[in-house]
């Protein structure tokens, strides 16, 4: 009887076990929005019945996904966090976990499951998902608590920790562009970009301010500066980046599930006509809102390169501005864990906007690395690093309650471009 037991036990993990790995799947293509229970059933040739034997709900499911994946990051952590130095914390940190994807790329381990759509979670799920990750979050903080690094404040502290997360987990929208085995040259890279930053040796953090007028949406600027009809023109524009921004915010603190037309309107005190004036469906809403930020940092970009001086000045600046811009009134952009919400059509396109965003960043680091104000690092990854680093931004007042516009710049993005552990 003992054995049977064993058995039953053994086979219900099994298939607990695929059922978790197909909907990983299912949750890192789709988000939260597109796991039901009915698709993870057919993905591993079961009744939508058999599967609620394991997992009653949806939310359940994409949890328990979750909260295994957070697992396997903990391990990951506590294994960095057992080596004596900050740096050799932060390779173990970097190799361990490129080499867990690489296993998951060639099939010899599951995969792990995207957190960023974890808001979308409905309660009690989303709080217990939220405390495993808290947990993982101070664990890992510790590299930086070792008496070499007494001046770092705790916010200080968290803010860069934020930022090291955001790097493991962007990695998995460019990571695909390699070969599983050069793996081990990216961990180098971006090992290397992180200790020692993107400034050559000469270069001194002073950023140039970049105005915020000049950072608003074109069509902000429009307003009272032509004849009465254009005037009317902007007041209906202004009223749709209003809306825009209220929900950005949003969608950015509750996930796509949670900004729900109503909210948004109620956030506006408007009605739910006014909502579909603006947009013809909620995914309409969502590549507005994409539209609009990448306007923004395409916008700030431009400014940036017609300034004085070295390609060094000129990217910085452009990334203090845009880390001011999302802790203003303007703020925040919106963050790239709504791509998930997003039918894959439009989900593609909204990447490629991105991507050339991206781009700029690595043609102005290429720039600066030919003159000699940047340090010789591979211009792609220094590009996504920084642009995980501002999407990052977004959630700064978060994690560090009070910091204020103007800080924002020093506290979350002169670590990547000066160096994780410079002051």
């Amino acid at each position: 009887m003992a054995q049977v037991a064993v058995q039953s036990t053994d086979r219900f993990e099994r298939k607990r076990e695929a059922i978790l790995d197909a909907a990983t799947d299912l949750l890192n293509t789709r988000g939260v929005k597109g796991l039901t229970l009915s698709v993870a059933a057919a993905a591993v040739d079961l009744s939508t019945t058999s599967v609620t034997y394991y997992f009653k709900r949806k939310d359940d499911l994409a949890a328990a996904c979750m909260l295994r994946g957070i697992a396997a990051m903990m391990q990951i952590v506590q294994t960095a966090m057992a080596e004596s130095t900050p740096q050799a914390r932060l390779h173990a940190l970097l190799s361990r976990y490129l080499d867990r994807v690489r296993r998951a790329a060639i099939g010899e381990a599951p995969a792990l499951p995207s957190l960023s759509d974890l808001r979308a979670l409905n309660l009690p799920q989303r709080d217990e998902v939220a405390a495993a990750y808290l947990k993982m979050f101070r664990r890992l903080r510790q590299i930086f608590e070792v008496p070499e690094l007494a001046w770092l404040s705790r916010g200080r502290r968290t803010a860069r920790t934020q930022m090291l997360f955001e790097q493991l987990f962007w990695a998995n929208a460019w990571l695909p562009k390699y070969d599983p085995e050069d793996y081990g040259r990216v961990c180098e890279r971006m090992y290397d970009i992180l200790v020692g930053g993107l400034a050559a040796p000469q270069s001194r953090w002073a950023p140039l301010a970049v105005p915020m007028a000049d950072l608003a949406p074109r069509a902000r600027q429009q307003v009272g500066r032509h004849e009465t009809g254009r005037q009317e023109v902007g007041r209906q524009e202004m009223g749709r980046e209003t809306f825009l921004v209220a929900a950005t915010r949003l969608i950015n603190a509750r996930g796509y599930r949670g900004a729900s037309v109503d909210k948004i309107s109620a956030e506006l005190n408007v009605t739910k006509g006014s909502f579909y004036h603006h947009n013809e469906a909620k995914d309409d809403l969502v590549v507005a809102c994409f539209d609009r930020t990448f306007e923004v940092m395409t916008h700030v970009q431009r400014l940036a390169m017609t300034l004085p001086g070295d390609e060094w000045l000129r990217l910085s600046s452009a990334a203090a501005a845009l880390a001011e811009y999302q802790l203003s009134d303007h703020g925040p952009l919106l963050r790239t864990s709504a791509l998930a919400a997003l039918p894959e059509k439009i989900r593609r396109e909204m990447v490629k906007h991105s991507d050339r965003v991206s781009d700029r960043f690595a043609a102005m680091i290429s720039d600066g690395i030919a003159e000699g104000s940047l340090r010789a690092v591979d211009p792609f990854l220094a590009a996504q690093m920084l642009n995980a680093t501002l999407n990052a931004a977004a959630e700064l007042g978060h994690w560090v309650p009070g910091v204020s516009q103007k800080a924002a710049p020093a506290v979350f993005v002169r670590p990547l471009l000066m160096g994780v552990f410079e002051r």
